[in-house]
Formats: structure tokens, C-alpha cells, sequence
């Protein structure tokens, strides 16, 4: 096997293929957590509770992990570290749609 002009060892080809189904494992676990929020938010409208901070620091974390796929390790799950990326992207929409939303709501109690 061959990355990046240099010849891998029949062992560290094992660790890479292995990792990448460990890492695979990690962002699908991650990934699941993701579409039952966005369906909360859809299904009742209330995002009040919700963390714009962390929803920005977990995007920039998939975003450090897609760069480095890109310049060290380009495979396949590059993609899985862009979907789950967009997924918060699109979680944290709704959380800006629904923000005035949920004030008026509060202030009118």
C-alpha cells in the first residue's frame, strides 16, 4: 500500500484500515445524535435550552477533521465528517429561526 509517495508496512495498512472503521463507528455514533435534534426542533418549535456555542465548536471540529482528511488521510469518510458538519449547520439554522420565536413566547407569559 502506498500513501503520499511512501510504502506502508503490511502492519501499519492494518492499523489504517482498521482505524478508519473505528473512526467510521465514532461519526456515525456522533451522527445519530444530530437528526433527533433537528427533528425536535422541527417537531415543537422550542430551542430555548439549546447551546449556539457548542453547536459552532462541534461544526469546527468537523471542519478540523475534514481538513486534515483532505491534506493527510483522503478517503471516503471525508464525507461522513461534511454530513455531520451540515447537520449541525442546519441545527443551528433552526435554532436561529426559532430563537425569536421562543422570546416573544416567553416575554408574552
Amino acid at each position: 500500500m502506498q500513501r503520499w509517495g511512501l510504502f506502508l508496512t503490511e502492519r501499519e495498512a492494518f492499523l489504517e484500515i482498521n482505524m478508519s472503521v473505528f473512526e467510521a463507528a465514532m461519526l456515525i455514533c456522533f451522527g445519530v445524535s444530530w437528526p433527533v435534534s433537528i427533528a425536535r426542533s422541527l417537531r415543537t418549535g422550542v430551542v430555548i435550552g439549546k447551546s449556539p456555542v457548542f453547536m459552532l465548536i462541534v461544526a469546527g471540529g468537523y471542519l478540523f477533521g475534514i481538513v486534515h482528511k483532505v491534506l493527510y488521510a483522503n478517503d471516503v469518510l471525508v464525507w461522513l465528517y461534511a454530513f455531520n458538519m451540515s447537520m449541525v449547520l442546519v441545527d443551528f439554522a433552526l435554532y436561529l429561526f426559532y430563537l425569536p420565536r421562543n422570546k416573544a413566547m416567553l416575554e408574552a407569559k
